[in-house]
């Protein structure tokens, strides 16, 4: 009979996740997952059988909890011009706050690219989640008329969501809130209704 696992597999992935954050994938050793999450090496490897697949589990945690607050903004009060100004804006105040971490999505992207494999997947359906949302943004924003019409909904999503990941690259290379919130002004400027 298997002993009963003394531990939450939720608070691991999460305590994994924040490891990986701060190291990236390659820079995270087996140790340096056993030490987050207290676990010893046959624990993390019977429960979660592979780094990797403990590393997909960790990104899709995060993905989950980041979809949800930019969702949650989104869905929000305000016409859409407002409401995209507030997830500009929490995504510069975000990235001041966390500067030396960034944002593990990019950083997984700027590591690993964008692999065929379940690590993969957790990118391409963030990306997939994350477009979606601001292309229903866009076109509510032009119903509502807060924003131009002209461009289609899929354009201005591409464009909010790169406009967020070099946000990421400003705050991590650097740069201060005033110049950050000015990039965000003058994207929000260029889909706003005249």
């Amino acid at each position: 009979m298997a002993r009963p696992r003394e531990f939450d597999e939720s608070t691991a992935v999460e305590k994994a996740m924040h490891a990986f954050w701060e190291r990236g994938y390659e820079g995270t050793s087996t140790q340096d997952l056993c030490e987050a999450t207290g676990l010893g090496r046959s624990s993390v490897y019977n429960t979660f059988t592979s780094k990797k697949t403990l590393f997909r589990r960790s990104l899709e945690h995060y993905t989950t909890r980041e979809l949800g607050k930019r969702k949650a903004i989104l869905d929000g009060p305000g016409t859409a011009a407002e409401r995209l100004a507030e997830v500009l804006d929490t995504a510069v105040e975000a990235d001041l706050e966390d500067r030396r971490r960034g944002c593990l999505v990019v950083n997984t992207l700027a590591e690993l690219g964008l692999p065929d494999d379940e690590v993969g997947a957790a990118l391409r359906s963030d990306t997939r989640q994350n477009l979606a949302m601001f292309a229903e943004c866009a076109r509510e924003g032009v119903l509502d008329g807060s924003l131009r019409d002209g461009p289609s909904p899929a354009d201005v999503a591409e464009f909010l969501l790169s406009t967020i990941s070099g946000l990421r690259v400003m705050a991590r290379r650097g740069t201060g809130r005033d110049a950050m919130h000015t990039v965000a002004d003058l994207a929000l400027a260029a889909i706003v209704a005249r």
